[in-house]
Order: structure tokens, then C-alpha cells, then sequence
């Protein structure tokens, strides 16, 4: 180490040159960086402790070597002429590289390599001066994931996903177009859970969505959570978009599944809309905006559905507003029906009660799905008129009703939830009844789970004075929103009408047939009967009556029909109960 010392030119010209090199020594030994210093051949002359604790190679390992045993193999023969091309150019070099330490773990390091001289000019060592890079890269990696990350589901945010898009649409242009779907999910009634929850069932709730959507996808796909209950998918490399179909039901399924959040179960669903890449568009912007707005008709024609980007959605604005128009136009001039779809006791085999449905036939639009003009004629307050016009005509159908001779079958109305808040809902209900001479145990009132969620004490009132006016009570699309049934002995509530959606799966699986099973016998418990909705099959029916299920209302007896549909079905279904006919 002396002989270094003494080529040293500062050394030379140090008087002291003694006290000078036990000072050097003592910086060289504490100093944290690392420093290996070589002869003008680059064999290592010495090492610092620092160097020891960076590599794992103690001095005498090393020593008599040369550097190239801690070379990691990441950097190509040309990265090291270019850097030795700049020593003898420049005397020195400094940058990144990567090094492998004597356990074999490959790490960063921001290393110095300057050329020492003689008072001559002549090179007589190198040194090589280094920091490792390690931790300062594991925070690096950190900030930048939570930069892409979305803090909240560990899913990537919207800033990552368009980036990664953006990528993965450059590598198709390059390589030969490939077929990508782009998924665009929106929880359905999220809102209601943060409402009547809580913010934080609402997080824990899309936490678990996020789970379960990572679990569907492969290596290559993307996720993100896009803002607030929104999620995006990309499924890359398709080779038909009907595996974008398949996916969009599998996703549903996944989400679907009651989510335990804190010992209770939460219910929710989910609307997807579809854009394929490069068919829909070739930008990233393009193919959400489209996927977005094949979403929002989901919505509107009846959520927990998917459907593929058209090109009639384009024409979604201008619908609108004719939507709009002719809807006013409608409840001035009342022009809506009612359809019925008869209510059978699965044990009586008997017609027991008739839901009224309503319909509407525009003059400029044709038909009108309830599942498009019902949302809107919420979110715009005219529900309130459609409901009056609805009960209304149920009040004059009866009438009709009465004169083929069924004057015993009750009359289901569906309330709409924004009706039902309104302070003078009860007052209107009672006011129709007596303009059309008719009472209410004539019919039974149906309120959504989500409309008596909140169990306040208005809404009990309400209820309460539904029952004393005489009619029977019914809680529509249950198990959609919450499982937590506390707050069903509140209310004086007749029957539950299990969603179709349960129904529809319940003979192939098995986590529906327990939810229905759950629901009857918790049901007649608190001395309520079952009303399951939306039943196709022998094999549902059979399955509901082993439950102990009471009423049946689907396809498997009866569409909704016209009220001359409907008397000629009863008639028909009291023939073929004499046994006056059969099949």
C-alpha cells in the first residue's frame, strides 16, 4: 500500500507523507463506498471494507485477481469496449452497472473507475470508486408501483393502464395485428352499499371485486380499477370475440357471488361493455369510449348483462332526447298498457294473484323496453305520473278482470323506489282508489329490497299504513342488494320475490340452490311467503317445490300478456283443471 501511496503525486509533495497515508488509511477504511484499486495490468491491489461488505469477498480473496470476478453477465462486450474507450480517452469513467456479489445475487452500483499516473505521465493504477444501488432501486421500484398502482385494490390505476395499452397497441402495429377485447365493467347498485353501509364496506367491496377479477386473467392481460366502481380489462390476443362473451360471463359469475365483508354477505353485480380492438378503433381512447357507452345500455336495458360495442349506440344521444320527448308526450295522453304474468301456488297448482307489467308503443321510437324507459324516467322524476298512470289502469283492469269472472286475484304494482320517498305517496295511492271506486286489498304493493334498505322511520310508517289501508306488501328482487335480514322483522312485509338471477342457475349451482334454500326457510320463519321470479323450467319448478317454495311466477306458465290474453289463459287453465281438456 505504501508503494501506491508513493506514486502518488500529493503524496510526493506531502512533507508529511507518514501522517498523511494513516489518515488516508483511515478514510479509505470508513468511507462507504466501496474501492478497489488495480495495477496498470488490472490486478487487484487492495480493497476497503466497504468493498467486503458490498461483494461478500473478503481482501484475500480478491487480491491477485482481476474485476472480472465480480462481472454478472448482464452487460454485453460492447458496453465494456465503450467504457474503456472513455478511460483512455477521458482518464476516467462514471455510470451504471451492474456487478454480482459472491452469493451470486446480481445488484446495481454507481461506479467510478479513474486512471492514476507518476509525476511522468505514465499510468501506473486504476481505482474503482462504487455505490451500491440496491436499496435506493427497491424504493424507486416501490414509488413507481405506487404510482401505478391504484392505492386502494393493488390493481394498476388509470395512468397505467392507458400507458401498458398504449404499449401493447404499438407491439400489435409492429408485429402483425392482433385481436385484444376491452372490457368496461360498472358495478351495479355500489352506490346503495356506500350509502347504506358505509364507505368502508364500499372499499372492502372493491377490493374483493379486484381479487376476484386478477384471478380470471392471464399473464399478458390487464386489469385496472378506472375511478370510483369502474374497472377496466383488457383480454389481448383473442382469437374470436366470442371468448370475449365466454369471459364477460365468467367475470359476472366471479362478481355475483356474495362477498363476506365484517360477517356479513353483500350482493352485488356487475354491467360490461365490449369493444374489440382493431374492429372498434385503433386508440386506446377509442376503444373505452366505446366500450363505455356498450356498458351504459346495459344499464339501461336491465344491468348485471353484457354487451358488444354497435354502431347504433353512436346514435345514443339523439335517442335521448326523442326519448324524452315522446316519454312526456306518453303521460299526457296516458298511452301506456298493462301486461300480466299470472302468480301460481306451486302447491294448489292454482292462479292465485296476476303482477301487472307495463308497456309502451311509441309513435317514433316502435316499442320501448321497460329496462331503457324506466332508469330514465327515473332519474328524471317521471316515474312519479307512470306510476299514478299505472295504478290507475290496474284499477280499470280490474273492472275487466271482475267481468270475465276473476274478481278474487289480487293485482301486484311495482313501486318505484322514488315514488315510494315522495311525502305525498300515500295520499296519491288513496286518492286513486277512491276516484275508481275500488279498494286496496285488491291488490298488493311490490317495493324493491333497495327501497326499504335504509329502514327508516318514514319508510316503516309508510309501510305500516300501507298494510292498515288493506294492502298485502311484497319485497321485489330479493337477494340483489343485502343479505342482512335483520331489518325484515321491521316491516309488516307478506311476501319475498326472489330475483331471477337465482332462479336462473339453480339447478346447475349449487352456492344458488343454498341462497334460495337459505331465503324460503328464513322466510316462513318470520311467517312470509316465497314468490320465485323468472321460472323456465320443470327442473327449477321441482327444485323450488322440494324447498318448500309457495308461488311461482316465469315463462314455464306464462309470459306477460294483454288482459285478452290473460282471461283466455285462465280460462284455458281452469279447463284443464276440471279436466275438460288435456294436453
Amino acid at each position: 500500500m505504501r508503494e501506491i501511496f508513493n506514486n502518488l503525486e500529493l503524496y510526493q509533495q506531502n512533507g508529511n507523507l507518514l501522517q498523511t497515508t494513516s489518515l488516508l488509511l483511515t478514510v479509505f477504511e470508513n468511507i462507504n463506498e466501496g474501492i478497489m484499486v488495480t495495477d496498470d495490468k488490472m490486478t487487484i491491489l487492495f480493497v476497503n471494507s466497504a468493498f467486503e461488505n458490498v461483494t461478500g469477498y473478503k481482501r484475500d480473496e480478491v487480491v491477485g485477481k482481476g474485476p472480472k470476478v465480480l462481472r454478472s453477465g448482464v452487460h454485453n462486450r460492447q458496453f465494456y469496449s465503450e467504457m474503456w474507450v472513455n478511460i483512455r480517452k477521458n482518464g476516467n469513467w462514471q455510470g451504471e452497472i451492474w456487478n454480482k456479489r459472491k452469493s451470486g445475487e446480481i445488484y446495481p452500483e454507481w461506479l467510478s473507475i479513474i486512471e492514476i499516473k507518476n509525476h511522468e505521465g505514465n499510468l501506473t493504477n486504476y481505482c474503482g470508486i462504487f455505490t451500491d444501488l440496491s436499496e435506493r432501486k427497491r424504493v424507486e421500484e416501490q414509488l413507481e408501483e405506487r404510482a401505478l398502482k391504484d392505492s386502494l385494490t393493488e390493481v394498476n390505476n388509470r395512468f397505467s393502464y392507458l400507458e401498458k395499452m398504449e404499449t401493447l397497441l404499438n407491439e400489435g402495429s409492429k408485429n402483425g395485428i392482433s385481436q385484444h377485447a376491452i372490457f368496461f365493467l360498472d358495478l351495479d347498485r355500489f352506490k346503495q352499499v356506500n350509502d347504506t353501509l358505509g364507505h368502508e364496506f364500499g372499499d372492502l367491496l372493491l377490493v374483493e371485486v379486484a381479487n376476484r377479477l386478477k384471478k380470471l386473467l392471464r399473464a399478458k392481460d390487464i386489469v385496472a380499477r378506472y375511478g370510483g366502481d369502474e374497472f377496466v380489462l383488457t383480454l389481448t390476443n383473442i382469437r374470436h370475440p366470442r371468448e370475449a362473451a365466454q369471459f364477460a360471463d365468467e367475470i359476472i359469475r366471479a362478481i355475483e357471488k356474495p362477498v363476506k365483508v365484517n360477517n356479513q354477505e353483500i350482493f352485488v353485480s356487475t354491467s360490461i361493455g365490449i369493444s374489440i380492438y382493431p374492429h372498434d378503433g385503433n386508440t386506446t381512447e377509442d376503444l373505452l369510449n366505446r366500450a363505455d357507452r356498450a356498458m351504459y345500455y346495459v344499464k339501461q336495458s336491465g344491468k348485471s348483462s353484457f354487451s358488444f360495442y354497435f354502431d347504433e349506440l353512436n346514435t345514443d344521444a339523439n335517442r335521448l332526447i326523442l326519448l324524452d320527448s315522446e316519454l312526456r308526450k306518453a303521460i299526457e295522453h296516458r298511452d301506456f298498457v298493462l301486461y300480466f304474468q299470472p302468480k301460481v301456488d306451486v302447491k294448489l297448482n292454482k292462479v292465485v294473484g296476476l303482477e301487472a307489467l307495463v308497456r309502451w308503443n311509441s309513435e317514433k321510437l316502435g316499442f320501448v323496453s321497460p329496462a331503457e324507459f324506466i332508469p330514465y324516467a327515473e332519474e328524471t322524476g317521471l316515474i312519479i305520473p307512470i306510476s299514478e298512470i299505472i295504478l290507475e289502469k290496474a284499477c280499470e283492469e280490474l273492472v275487466n278482470l271482475r267481468k270475465a269472472g276473476y274478481s278474487k286475484l289480487p293485482i301486484s304494482i311495482n313501486i318505484s323506489s322514488i315514488h315510494f320517498q315522495q311525502s305525498n305517496f300515500l295520499e296519491s295511492i288513496q286518492r286513486i282508489l277512491e276516484k275508481n271506486n275500488t279498494s286496496a286489498q285488491n291488490f298488493e304493493i311490490e317495493v324493491t329490497e333497495r327501497t326499504v334498505m335504509n329502514s327508516d322511520q318514514d319508510t316503516i310508517s309508510k309501510l305500516v299504513r300501507l298494510k292498515q289501508l288493506g294492502f298485502k306488501l311484497s319485497i321485489d328482487d330479493f337477494g340483489t342488494g343485502y343479505s342482512s335480514l335483520s331489518y325484515l322483522v321491521r316491516f309488516p312485509v307478506d311476501y319475498l320475490k326472489i330475483d331471477k338471477s337465482f332462479i336462473q342457475h339453480i339447478v346447475s349451482l349449487a352456492d344458488k340452490q343454498a341462497v334460495v334454500d337459505a331465503i324460503i326457510k328464513m322466510a316462513h320463519r318470520l311467517n312470509m311467503q316465497v314468490v320465485a321470479e323468472g321460472v323456465e323450467s320443470l327442473q327449477q319448478l321441482n327444485y323450488l317445490n322440494e324447498m318448500g317454495c309457495d308461488f311461482i311466477q316465469g315463462y314455464y306458465y306464462s309470459k306477460p300478456v294483454p288482459m285478452e290474453e290473460l282471461v283466455e289463459f285462465l280460462q284455458f287453465w281452469e279447463y284443464e283443471q276440471q279436466g275438460d281438456i288435456g294436453l
